[in-house]
């Protein structure tokens, strides 16, 4: 390795070329008179400094990464406004980082992604809520629901109702979500509750812009400390016997407090209509999806103005019982448009209407599907058969709109911008033909597409390894987790039994174990590991005595929430990448091997990933060795994400520069390969997949190295471990390549011609 590429290394490690949000750091500098363009969850980041917040912390995870990312890559400007910034180890803990607001008029935010960051954080909420609030404490949570989700489908809205906060669901639109968040920390001040900001993925992402504020600096900061602590109050305290008084507090005069403000500050907006005996309630984060299937009905226009009269709830709870009856009294019936199960919002409705004795017939999950994500085509079938139901409306001669008889139909017809019943059932109608006849076209089920491991992830050849020592021993229960391995449990590995939750799959096999005959194993990243699983599980199964296997993956970050650093992530001396193309070799960073080592596990070793023959053979002791007790293998790759991030600006650079690069390329033999295409069912790399074989004689399609390969040797490595057919071959691919290697690659040419030609 030259002292070039030495120098090279350190200095872009320094640097750390991750992914840079530097764009998005200067659009927090935005002032009074300038406009803001972006993202909404970026909009939300500005919005809590125009808000005067003094403190930040959360656990990364979609759909609100963006926001503890971009906080800790601007910590320079963070400390300039003296705002305190913390990445905390999970979501416990950043909840309870809001108890700094429960004495001090302190500002605090913290993220993470729900429902399941809200159930880890669920123990510090309760008890943060039952005292309550002096300052501001408000809680971004990214709403991961519907079809597109990566989590159990849960509400936070439960939360909300047991603990008592408060829930805002803002409209998508940048400005109403940064009036949202502003009015967040005073809504929670005034009523001494905590606020829960709720972000559907769509909202995250929506895209505009708004007048942007001076940020403020808060009054008491790490700029301006606090000389002394508050004084002792045991009224603070989430503990009996006050937590009586405080149970009655939240009924007499928390909710009451958050009602009268949501009212004298119009939180929720009341969009007025030209049917006025009909309206629509629904969730602030709906509303886009409700205007847009009102628009395609005929009912509402272009610039969102409907038909029918909308209370856009930006805050769901607690509902002000005077403005729904307000809005409900008087009308013939109400469409209630609520994302998700259990209705939360139609049950209180439907509740505060009856004890006032208002009629109004109340629709919501008679009309709309009970689960699911509510897309504009869902939301236009139920508020099609509202306004079947309720809106006045002159027939259709029998024949016209696709239906048998008469058939409803606005009476006007629709401006510019507008739909119509009509065309709108045409469209419905014609959205379900369409995926008819797609699947009548079909001669069979469309091939699953499963999501599967990065190109070169270091934790594939783990799985490989696994497969075949189960082939050996036998099959073994294995315990999963949340983090990047989980594609393992797709083809063409379909390993894990459970996942019950991040850092929880040793605590998970406790009830299995003691019931095989066989070992279980269980695997957790390293994220996991330093999120929840060193306590939950390695702890308690050493306390216990468990006899089982645990398989962390080390690969220096937490990947599956964006490679954000662990304490575990190795330092810039420490990532050595090799020249021929494996994974670096990053054993220099052992603080998850001490720690084991410390909490007393006697049983420990750790293999570099794309050693399959290594690692089968550990794996394979692990479950066979005669030593009772916990035993751990750490898998230790770097994420091939963060390198080749690394990688790939700097071979640029030099190419750049005409200077020379040699990569590494792997490929298939094709009068060696069989055909019998076992090297896919042991990798599933997307880069290694079939084609055509070139032999008239043969059948069977041969395997084949696509474009994409990053030069891992998984394939090869493979081969080696499972006495596969050698058809891999390994080529050096030089690119600006020196006098003497240009010299050799003329008379190897020379002499392979002459060969060939012999």
């Amino acid at each position: 390795m030259t002292s070039a590429f030495v120098a090279w290394v350190a200095t872009i490690l320094e640097t750390r070329l991750e992914v840079s949000f530097a764009k998005e750091i200067e659009s927090l500098r935005l002032g009074h008179g300038q406009t803001f363009h972006g993202e909404g969850i970026l909009a939300i980041t500005k919005a809590l400094l125009q808000s005067g917040v003094a403190y930040v912390g959360g656990y990364q995870g979609a759909p609100v990464s963006h926001l503890l990312d971009v906080m800790v890559q601007a910590k320079p400007y963070m400390d300039e406004l003296g705002v305190h910034v913390e990445a905390c180890s999970n979501e416990a803990s950043a909840a309870a980082m809001l108890g700094a607001s429960i004495h001090y008029p302190l500002r605090g935010a913290v993220t993470w992604k729900s429902i399941v960051g809200t159930n880890v954080a669920s123990d510090a909420l309760s008890n943060l809520s039952s005292p309550g609030v002096k300052g501001g404490a408000l809680i971004v949570v990214g709403e991961d629901y519907g079809e597109g989700a990566s989590v159990i489908q849960e509400r936070t809205h439960a939360y909300a109702l047991k603990s008592s906060m408060c829930l805002l669901d803002p409209r998508p639109d940048l400005g109403v979500m940064v009036k949202m968040v502003e009015h967040g920390f005073r809504l929670s001040e005034a009523s001494n509750m905590p606020c829960i900001l709720e972000l559907r993925i769509r909202a995250c992402h929506v895209r505009g812009s708004f007048d942007a504020k001076d940020n403020v600096a808060p009054a008491v900061s790490t700029r301006a400390l606090m000389e002394n602590p508050a004084g002792f109050d045991y009224m603070k305290l989430a503990h009996p016997p006050v937590t009586f008084r405080q149970e009655k507090l939240k009924g007499e005069e928390r909710i009451p407090a958050a009602r009268k403000y949501i009212a004298e500050n119009q939180l929720n907006e009341l969009l007025p209509g030209k049917h006025a005996d009909l309206g629509i309630i629904v969730q602030g984060g709906l509303y886009n999806s409700t205007i847009r299937s009102l628009q395609q009905l005929g009912l509402a226009d272009a610039f969102g103005d409907s038909d029918i009269p909308v209370l856009v709830l930006n805050v769901t709870y607690p509902l002000v019982p005077e403005q729904v009856a307000d809005f409900c009294v008087g009308k013939r019936a109400v469409l209630v448009v609520e994302e998700g199960q259990p209705e939360y919002i139609e049950q209180e409705i439907a509740t505060l209407l009856r004890r006032r004795d208002i009629q109004t017939k109340l629709h919501g999950k008679d009309l709309l599907p009970m689960a699911g994500e509510y897309g504009v085509e869902v939301l236009a079938q139920g508020v099609l058969a509202f306004t079947d139901l309720h809106l006045r409306l002159l027939p259709l001669p029998l024949g016209e709109g696709g239906g048998e008889g008469s058939t409803p139909l606005t009476p006007t017809l629709s401006p510019k911008g507008r739909g119509s019943l009509k065309t709108a059932r045409d469209w419905l109608a014609a959205n379900r033909d369409r995926r008819a006849a797609v699947a009548a076209q079909l001669a069979k089920p469309l091939p699953a597409r499963p999501p599967s491991f990065c190109i070169g992830c270091p934790e594939r050849p783990v799985f490989s390894a696994l497969k075949m020592t189960q082939q050996d021993i036998g099959a073994v229960h294995i315990s999963g987790d949340i983090g990047c391995h989980a594609f393992a449990t797709f083809e063409p590995f379909s390993m894990g039994h459970s996942i019950l939750g991040y850092g929880m799959s040793l605590a998970s096999r406790a009830g299995v174990s003691p019931m095989m005959q066989r070992r279980t194993l269980s695997i957790m990243g390293d994220g996991g590991f330093w999120h929840n699983g060193l306590l939950t599980g390695v702890q308690s199964a050493l306390f216990n005595h468990d006899d089982a296997v645990l398989l962390i993956f080390k690969n220096g970050y937490s990947s599956a929430t964006g490679t954000q650093d662990l304490i575990s992530t190795p330092g810039s001396a420490s990532k050595e990448m090799a020249d021929g193309g494996m994974q670096s070799q990053t054993h220099t960073n052992t603080t998850i091997e001490s720690t084991l080592q410390g909490l007393g596990v006697q049983w420990l070793r750790t293999v570099h990933t794309y050693h399959v023959d290594k690692m089968k053979a550990t794996l394979k002791d692990a479950f066979t060795s005669d030593f009772n007790g916990l035993k751990v293998i750490v898998a230790e790759g770097e994420c091939q994400l963060e390198r080749q991030r690394r990688i790939k600006p700097w071979i640029a650079g030099l190419l750049k520069k005409g200077q020379r690069v040699m990569r590494v390329k792997y490929g298939v033999d094709e009068d060696v390969c069989n055909g019998d295409h076992a090297c896919i069912r042991l990798s599933g790399c997307p880069t290694l997949t079939i084609k055509d074989n070139p032999d008239p004689l043969k059948v069977d399609p041969v395997a084949v190295v696509i474009d994409g390969c990053v030069g891992c040797g998984l394939c090869g490595e493979n081969a080696h471990a499972a006495t596969l057919c050698p058809s891999f071959y390994r080529a050096e691919v030089i690119q600006n390549p020196k006098w003497h290697e240009r010299l050799a690659g003329a008379v190897r040419g020379a002499f392979v011609r002459a060969l060939q030609t012999a």
